[in-house]
């Protein structure tokens, strides 16, 4: 007969009222201990290892507002803040459009966004300095709460110049964007060859800078009085702050080589 298990042989040996106070401890023991938050939270505003090696940086750190300020400034209005892990406008009164420090050429741009209700804002690319306003030399991908916002521009769109095809299901422009509150996918691609607006992983439509369809479009638009629009191959990425609260977090950004 085999010796019995030093556990169930000093089982045995327990008074009944102590076993339920074993089992629990027990219990204690095979639970992993607790990490205090979620394992989500602690991915917010991080690269992964994969992701470091094929080339993306960070562009928020989650922290503070290091690597950005106002266009045309050096400095950073009360507007924008730090705001439970994401770049935060709070104050559009007193916010202004958010400049990267670097300027970029051809890039994929990551990155999810918020929206307050009503409130519409963008991302605008090579956008350049010679002019007073950001958008008067980078275009603009559209960002809006498309229940409420007035804007007829729609999220996702390229401002003025294009937008998706009609939803059979809906007959409007398609439309992947999430409510106001909720949290949005976005993913920008700008190559040579071409480039990509995407939202919630969905494709709204393809476009390539400075081709004969894109000057076709800018000249019948209101960006055809603009003598520096979409002129410039390299410039800063601008987040605009003035048309209500938005929030940003895991902002990537990976160059793309010629």
């Amino acid at each position: 007969m085999k010796p019995m298990n030093p556990i169930r042989r000093s089982l045995f040996a327990l008074p009944l009222f102590a076993l339920p106070l074993f089992a629990l401890a027990a219990v204690a023991v095979a639970e992993p201990p607790a990490t205090g938050k979620p394992a989500a939270a602690a991915a917010l505003n991080a690269l992964s290892q994969e992701e470091t090696a094929a080339g993306w940086t960070l562009l928020f750190n989650g922290k503070d507002l290091a690597g950005w300020h106002n266009f045309k400034k050096e400095t950073i209005r009360p507007g924008w803040q730090v705001q439970d892990g994401t770049l935060a406008c709070v104050d559009p009164d007193n916010a202004g459009d958010l400049a990267t420090a670097g300027q970029f050429d051809w890039f994929e741009l990551d990155l999810e966004f918020k929206m307050g209700v009503g409130a519409n804002s963008g991302v605008i690319y090579h956008a350049s300095d010679t002019e007073g306003a950001a958008w008067a030399t980078g275009p603009e991908l559209q960002l809006e709460d498309n229940a409420k916002a007035t804007d007829p521009e729609r999220c996702g769109w390229l401002y003025g110049l294009y937008k998706p095809e009609v939803d059979p299901k809906t007959g409007k422009p398609l439309d992947a964007t999430k409510p106001a509150g909720e949290w949005n996918h976005l993913r920008l691609l700008l190559s040579p060859e071409k480039c990509v607006h995407e939202i919630n992983g969905v494709q709204y439509f393809e476009y390539v800078l400075g081709s004969d369809d894109f000057k076709k479009r800018v000249a019948a638009s209101k960006f055809g009085a603009m003598p520096n629009f979409a002129k410039f191959d390299k410039g800063f990425l601008v987040f605009q702050g003035d048309h209500g609260k938005v929030s940003f977090r895991n902002v990537k950004l990976r160059e793309i080589r010629k």
